[in-house]
C-alpha cells in the first residue's frame, strides 16, 4: 500500500511539473513573440520615417540642381568680378604711385631746405656785418690822403690799421660767398638794384647806373642788400 501511494505521488509530480513547463514555455514564447513583433513595428516605423527624409533630400538636390546658373550667366558674374578687381588695383596702383611722387617731392624739398640752411644759414650775420663793412669803407674814405705820409706817423698808422681790417673783412666776406654790388656804368638790375633817382647825363644810354649811393651785397645767388644807385634818365 506504501509503494502504491509512492508511485502515485510520483506520477502527480510528474504531471504537474509538466503542467507548469508547458506553461512557463508558453508564456516564454509568447513574450518573444510579443517583442519580435514589437521590434518588427519599431523597424519599420523608422524605415517608413526615414523615407520621406531621403525624398526630401532628393528633391532639395534637384531644385537645386535647378537653381544652378547656367555658363553664360557663371561667366558674365566672373567677369564683372574681373573688372572690379581690375579697377580696384589700378585705384591702389594710382594711390601708391601718387604717395611715391609726394613723398619723393618733399625728400627733395627737404634735401633743398637742408642744403639752403648750410648755405644761407649766416644770412643774418652777414647783414648784420656788412654795418660794420660800411663803417670801416667810410672811415678810410674821410681820411685825407695828403696827410697819410711819413710826417704823420699817428694818422699813418691809424689809416693803415682801418686798410687791413677792412681788406681782411672783405676776404672774410668772399670765403663765405659774400660778395659785393658795385654796378657803377653798368646796366641796371632791378633784381639787385634799388633805384633812388634818375638824372640826364651826357654819353649815359638810359638805364645805365651813373651814381652809386651805397654799395650792394649778394650772398651766393641771393641778395641781401641790393645796391642803392641812380640811374641815367633817356
Amino acid at each position: 500500500m506504501s509503494s502504491l501511494s509512492t508511485c502515485l505521488w510520483l506520477g502527480r509530480f510528474a504531471l504537474e511539473s509538466k503542467a507548469s513547463f508547458t506553461k512557463a514555455f508558453t508564456s516564454k514564447s509568447q513574450n518573444y513573440r510579443a517583442l519580435t513583433n514589437l521590434y518588427s513595428n519599431k523597424y519599420s516605423t523608422i524605415s517608413e520615417d526615414k523615407k520621406p527624409e531621403t525624398k526630401l533630400t532628393e528633391e532639395e538636390s534637384e531644385k537645386e540642381g535647378k537653381n544652378k546658373l547656367d555658363p553664360v550667366k557663371q561667366l558674365e558674374e566672373l567677369n564683372n568680378l574681373f573688372c572690379e578687381a581690375t579697377k580696384q588695383r589700378d585705384e591702389l596702383n594710382d594711390k601708391y604711385k601718387r604717395a611715391l611722387a609726394d613723398s619723393d617731392n618733399m625728400r627733395k624739398r627737404l634735401m633743398k631746405q637742408i642744403e639752403e640752411a648750410k648755405i644761407y644759414g649766416i644770412q643774418s650775420f652777414c647783414k648784420d656785418l656788412l654795418e660794420v663793412a660800411d663803417v670801416l669803407g667810410k672811415a678810410t674814405e674821410c681820411v685825407p690822403k695828403e696827410e697819410v705820409k711819413d710826417s704823420n706817423p699817428h694818422l699813418k698808422n691809424l689809416f693803415e690799421g682801418l686798410t687791413m681790417t677792412e681788406s681782411e673783412l672783405h676776404k672774410v666776406f668772399k670765403r663765405h660767398g659774400l660778395v659785393q654790388l658795385n654796378p657803377l656804368n653798368e646796366k641796371f638790375d632791378p633784381n639787385m638794384h634799388e633805384a633812388l633817382f634818375q638824372q640826364e647825363v651826357e654819353g649815359k644810354a638810359p638805364g645805365t647806373v651813373v651814381v652809386v649811393s651805397k654799395i650792394g651785397y649778394k650772398l651766393h645767388d641771393r641778395v641781401v642788400r641790393p645796391a642803392l644807385v641812380g640811374v641815367a634818365k633817356g
